[in-house]
């Protein structure tokens, strides 16, 4: 940038308004700053005057508060019922500004379009670099010929500030896509996975939880769940310990320096009568003699330098201070000015930071100015320069302090222990380790080996201001190679073997790192999650344990054979996304192949889903709430208020539906036969139907309660499609509880229920005027097949019509007034024979009504049976399949009482 020239304006923006402020207060100088209210009054705006290599600029400082947009669906996505979940994977997203951020966005608009620069401050990290291309876009939108430049600070204090103005860069493409990207995997996987364990679990068990039943979200996040896996497996790790017996032996010398406890060097046996063995040898022959005494010098080395996972894990060891709590903390001693930026995965220097610097900040103090002060004169020696653990993130430097404090009023007791940490961390890191010397004796007793080790530190060194390290030891008396005596004491003692502790915080902290799960800035969040979703909860100690919840869920998907709460498919993410990071992937790629990945995954887990539901029943009692707002099972989108999804249920009788999901205010339903005895929605589609998807049902049906020449097993459709499942509703009947003509609560498909089975052909003889399921073609040939007494093909027991004498087949009536009653009809096209089974013992032979040619039985609720012989007046008496009288029902096309309309021949002339 070339000095001189006109003044322009610059635009600068930080993340958050006390940085703004800080920053504007670090440029002015606080002389000739003016501040100003912003469209958001939260987000003031201060302006100056200052120079850029030379450029007169008048500034223009103000800030937004974190992301200025949000990633989500498109609005017909966004409602848990418009979709399949199956969808979101491939659903269009956009990034917006949601209504609360408005104002910041005015405020951008207002002031990018007077400004010819525009300067960005916003955190050096691949977060802050995402926000930064969001407010480019959104001031980019205004102005085209913004020049665009980043401002890289570790730290709110003059030299950073400074010598970051003075070096502007550009910014970092590949961190923003890097987030983008996790962003876009994290709203798909999770919002397809909460949208399916939440509408599948919620309604059907009675589960205990902090939140309000009606308010219960079962998330998923594809880094919270593997953070979940970790304490569950610990816990079942614990849970299946079986606490083991073991024998060893103990051995104590006392002389006039003091007591000495030797080791068993075998450390323990199971065996007992080995152990005795062992042990009455011993005890026979108990002279020990020193075998070896060796002395070396030990050292004690300080701690590598504070990243962000560090200062988590040993806060919550140190104060038992929570990971979020830590955050919230050190961003507020961040934003004060105490320390440095608090998120970063570095652990060493750099050779040009000037360490001397910082420790000169800290002569002052009253409690470790005079260590500070120790350390920088060379006669001491103390000085050494700090090691490093290997990480380096090229953004931040490890977490040190800034500016020097003896403690502010303001702070919390929290803030005073944080910022001593890193105080006394940093310290600690530029000091020599501590040395002591270690003594290590070895005897025989009767061949068994056993030893004993003291410590003395000889130099504290970075342990006299690490208070929260100890190197504790203690002091043997001495010994000589070849020297014998007599133990004190020797004991047999038997133990048992312990399972390892619940997990810590610093431990599930260890655990996430160590497999890649989150990063340095977001773990934390996680593991919050899982104890605001109820998942987990954490005692006084900082101990995780798995809710019944947490563990239902865990081992559900477990029991699936998939590891959806192992940490390796998200620790491949967070690898591909550093990839993108740095410029070795692209966005699209990662987001191609992870995306397939899991809707692979979760396509599995749904057809799969009966884990689930066993693995909560072993938890969480079965609810009985309304089955009408039960969780079920998505067929199709609702072909009347075009919202919501039709979903596969049972109403309170426990007959099978497919209804909408928006009841009572769309009461859009398709009854299914009575006869269904099971019905699962599988993940295959019709190519017949539209609008689709439309997914096809698995349908088993009861056999006694469907005609002869059906299957059991049924993969049906329910979009119109199907001439089967249209057969057996006329047969058959459906489990409405609102028959037709009643107040209409509960419309049927036009699909289904209204069609016109008189217009189709038969699917075996291909002639009109009957359905598929009475066709006469399949019954031709029966008749010698079957004995008066049983049906020689299934068994069942069956009766002569008094007809035509084919064997009538025994059935069990569906209706409300005659439900499980049997009865038996003729199969035979030519006469209409009913009996009730329970009249045979009164000596009833049945009934018989020969068929007029064009004559056609109604299909609605099974074939017509005559109730008396002779002709068609008007007083004849017609029985469904089912066994309730039709008095008084005749065609309403031409009148004729023998057929219903949808038989009547004359019907569509």
């Amino acid at each position: 940038m070339a000095g001189g020239g006109r003044t322009i304006n610059v635009l600068n923006v930080a993340e958050k308004p006390s940085v703004a402020k800080a920053v504007a207060g670090i440029l002015s100088r606080n002389q000739g700053l003016r501040v100003r209210d912003g469209r958001s009054r939260y987000n003031k705006i201060f302006e100056f005057d200052y120079a850029i290599r030379g450029q007169p600029c008048h500034m223009l400082m103000t800030s937004v508060t974190g992301h200025l947009m949000e990633l989500d669906f498109e609005d017909r996505y966004r409602k848990w019922h418009s979709c399949d979940p199956a969808d979101l994977y491939l659903a269009p997203v956009r990034k917006i500004v949601p209504e609360d951020k408005m104002d910041i966005k005015r405020t951008l608009d207002e002031e990018a379009r007077r400004c010819q620069w525009l300067v960005l401050w916003l955190d050096c990290d691949r977060e802050g670099e995402n926000i930064a291309f969001e407010v480019i876009e959104v001031c980019r939108a205004v102005n085209h010929h913004l020049v665009l430049r980043r401002a890289r600070f570790s730290a709110l204090i003059d030299r950073e500030i400074h010598q970051a103005v003075q070096n502007l860069v550009d910014p970092n493409q590949w961190f923003a896509d890097a987030v983008d990207a996790r962003q876009e995997i994290d709203l798909r996987i999770g919002a397809s996975f909460t949208r399916f364990q939440t509408m599948l679990l919620k309604d059907r068990f009675c589960i205990d939880s902090a939140t309000d039943d009606r308010n219960l979200v079962l998330s998923y996040g594809p880094c919270q769940f593997p953070t979940l896996g970790f304490i569950v497996e610990r816990y079942w790790e614990i849970q299946a310990h079986e606490p083991e017996e073991f024998w060893t032996i103990n051995f104590t010398h006392r002389s006039d320096e003091g007591i000495a406890t030797f080791n068993w060097m075998r450390g323990h046996l199971f065996d007992y009568t080995c152990a005795v063995i062992i042990y009455e040898m011993c005890v026979q022959e108990p002279t020990a003699t020193v075998t070896k005494v060796r002395q070396q010098e030990k050292l004690k080395y300080p701690p590598y330098p504070l990243s962000t996972i560090e200062l988590e894990k040993r806060a919550s060891r140190y104060f038992r201070m929570s990971s979020e709590q830590t955050m919230k903390v050190a961003e507020d001693l961040y934003q004060a000015g105490f320390i440095s930026y608090p998120r970063t995965e570095t652990d060493c220097f750099s050779v040009r930071t000037d360490l001397h610097a910082m420790v000169q900040e800290q002569q002052g103090h009253p409690v470790w100015g005079s260590y500070a002060q120790r350390l920088l004169d060379p006669g001491t020696g103390l000085w050494r320069n700090p090691s490093g653990g290997g990480h380096d993130d090229k953004a931040h430097p490890p977490i040190h302090p800034t500016k020097f404090s003896s403690g502010e009023s303001r702070w919390s007791q929290d803030h005073h222990k944080l910022y001593e940490l890193v105080v006394r961390h940093f310290l600690a890191c530029v000091s020599q380790p501590a040395v002591g010397a270690e003594t290590t004796v070895e005897i025989d007793v009767a061949g068994e080996l056993f030893s004993a080790s003291g410590r003395v530190i000889l130099a504290r060194n970075y342990l006299d201001v690490y208070r929260f390290e100890s190197w504790g030891g203690s002091v043997i008396p001495s010994y000589a190679v070849g020297q014998q005596f007599i133990p004190t004491t020797l004991t047999l003692d038997s133990g048992v073997t312990r399972p390892p502790p619940l997990l810590s915080e610093a431990d599930l902290l260890s655990c996430m790192d160590k497999a890649g799960i989150g990063t340095d800035a977001t773990m934390h969040d996680h593991i919050k999650k899982l104890l605001d979703r109820f998942y987990a909860t954490k005692d006084a100690n900082t101990r995780f344990s798995p809710t019944n919840l947490g563990e239902a869920l865990v081992m559900g998907y477990d029991d699936m054979g998939y590891e959806l709460w192992k940490p390796n498919l998200r620790s491949t993410m967070e690898y591909d996304m550093k990839e993108v990071s740095i410029g070795n992937k692209s966005k699209a790629e990662v987001l191609a192949n992870c995306l397939q990945q899991m809707k692979a995954c979760f396509l599995d887990a749904r057809v799969n889903k009966v884990k689930l539901l066993e693995a909560m029943a072993i938890f969480f009692e079965r609810s009985n709430a309304d089955e009408h707002h039960a969780a079920g099972e998505i067929v199709r989108q609702c072909g009347n208020c075009l919202e919501s999804n039709m979903v596969l249920r049972k109403n309170r009788d426990g007959n099978f539906m497919v209804g909408c999901m928006a009841f009572p205010q769309c009461r859009n339903a398709v009854w299914l036969p009575g006869s269904v005895s099971e019905a699962i929605v599988t993940s295959n589609i019709c190519n017949s139907c539209n609008p689709g998807p439309v997914y096809l049902i698995q349908f088993k049906f009861r056999r006694h309660e469907i005609p002869p020449g059906f299957d059991v097993n049924h993969l049906g459709c329910i979009g119109g499609c199907d001439e089967t499942l249209r057969q057996l509703i006329e047969i058959c009947g459906t489990g409405s509880r609102n028959p037709a003509g009643g107040r209409g609560a509960t419309t049927t498909t036009n699909n289904v229920r209204q069609s016109d089975t008189r217009q189709r052909a038969c699917i075996y003889c291909q002639q009109t005027g009957h359905s598929s399921g009475d066709c006469p073609s399949q019954f031709s040939g029966s008749r010698n097949a079957h004995s008066h007494g049983t049906n020689l093909q299934s068994g069942e027991s069956s009766v002569p019509c008094t007809s035509c004498g084919t064997p009538c087949v025994l059935r069990t009536a569906n209706t409300a007034n005659n439900r499980g009653r049997k009865f038996y009809s003729c199969q035979s096209q030519e006469c209409n024979f009913f009996l009730w089974e329970d009249d045979i013992n009164n000596g009833t032979r049945g009934r018989s009504i020969p068929r007029g040619s064009a004559s056609n039985p109604g299909r609605r609720g099974g074939r017509g049976r005559g109730g008396q012989t002779g002709g068609r007046g008007a007083d004849t008496t017609f029985v469904s399949a089912t066994g309730d009288p039709l008095s008084g029902r005749r065609c309403y096309v031409c009148g004729d009482p023998s057929h219903f309309a949808n038989a009547c021949p004359n019907r569509g002339t």
